[in-house]
């Protein structure tokens, strides 16, 4: 913002940069360019999903990061006009819980005056009833929330503070109503725990306009306690729902397209997979991630990132910026999904509630 408090063109500014990269054909060691960007914009959240925030560590006690460590909403705009200059496409606003910053709503709206940009955001649904009409109306284009079951007992173990259903229910309600659509459903499965639910939310959203979308548990960071035969294979999700519901095959949208699309045979809408661990994506991944204090990360499964934030409040240039994150995204080799053995699931990796899904 100047101090008129204006939103600044930050993609004016970076379009006037002189660089040696033509914009758009940044890519990677393995050919794959950097087209969407995860922006965490608060490392809390007011659940405790087993899968993600398991409350056995992120109790009572956990310290999470000051408020003066959080990238402001400025830098955060610098940056995604950085990355659009770049190649980048897509901005999707992530947590911890996003719905937790304050003012979201005035980030989305800066965020919306790049021109061109797809922005869209993911939340747990626990204050999206509330807040649906004024993210739309800041220039939010699509949502997706997060819910793991229809019935409460199983919901409430998966997010481990009692949460009830029908109130997500009602932000999804208000998602569409709002014109945030078509709203999309993320449900992790975790067998022995909800993958009874498949069919039950299969049956529920068909019809509904919404896309559900069923993501295989995965070993991301090292506190959910993650293992093999906890995963429902993304195979036996589509087999479970085939025999009552009959699908078929729906082709990519776009190259880099995360979820395999299925629709009804009947016409009743479609369904997504993801299938990170047993039909691993990374030959196609053009995800970058930043978290809430401005670390960039390659990989949802990486170890380390690299600081942005010190580059932003140590005066560096759009110039600079543009020159680092090059650098950084020129060396990228994770393939993490592809290469999962016993020894990679040890590593100490970050934690999915500090730079997002």
């Amino acid at each position: 913002m100047n101090r008129l408090g204006k939103p600044v063109s930050y993609r004016a500014q970076i379009n006037t940069l002189h660089t040696n990269e033509p914009a758009g054909s940044i890519t990677d060691t393995l050919g794959r360019p950097c087209r969407d960007l995860r922006v965490s914009v608060t490392d809390r959240c007011n659940f405790r999903c087993v899968y993600c925030m398991p409350k056995e560590v992120f109790g009572r006690d956990y310290t999470f990061l000051d408020r003066a460590e959080l990238l402001t909403f400025e830098e955060i705009v610098r940056l995604a006009a950085t990355f659009q200059a770049l190649g980048g496409e897509k901005v999707r606003l992530t947590g911890g819980e996003p719905l937790l910053r304050r003012a979201l709503a005035r980030l989305i709206a800066m965020l919306a005056g790049l021109p061109g940009l797809d922005l869209t955001l993911t939340t747990n649904g626990s204050l999206l009833a509330e807040q649906a009409p004024a993210l739309k109306e800041a220039g939010l284009q699509r949502i997706t929330v997060s819910l793991d079951a229809l019935d409460n007992a199983v919901f409430q173990a998966m997010n481990d503070v009692g949460f009830r259903v029908e109130q997500v229910l009602e932000g999804i309600a208000a998602a569409a109503a709002a014109g945030l659509t078509p709203v999309k459903i993320n449900m992790v499965v975790k067998r022995g725990m909800n993958d009874t639910s498949i069919l039950p939310m299969a049956r529920y959203f068909r019809g509904s306009g919404h896309i559900l979308r069923f993501i295989e548990y995965m070993d991301v960071g090292t506190t959910n306690g993650w293992r093999l035969d906890d995963v429902v294979p993304a195979a036996e999700i589509v087999r479970r729902i085939h025999a009552e519901l009959p699908l078929e095959p729906v082709e990519a949208q776009y190259w880099g397209e995360v979820a395999q699309r299925w629709r009804y045979r009947d016409g009743e809408g479609e369904i997504g997979v993801i299938s990170s661990v047993t039909q691993a994506f990374c030959r196609d991944c053009t995800r970058a991630r930043l978290s809430a204090d401005g670390k960039l990360y390659t990989c949802l499964f990486a170890t380390e990132g690299h600081d942005l934030r010190a580059l932003l409040r140590g005066g560096a240039s759009d110039e600079e910026l543009v020159t680092a994150i090059t650098q950084i995204w020129r060396v990228r080799a994770d393939r993490y999904s592809e290469i999962r053995t016993a020894e990679t699931v040890g590593l100490d990796k970050v934690e999915m509630s500090y730079i997002g899904g």
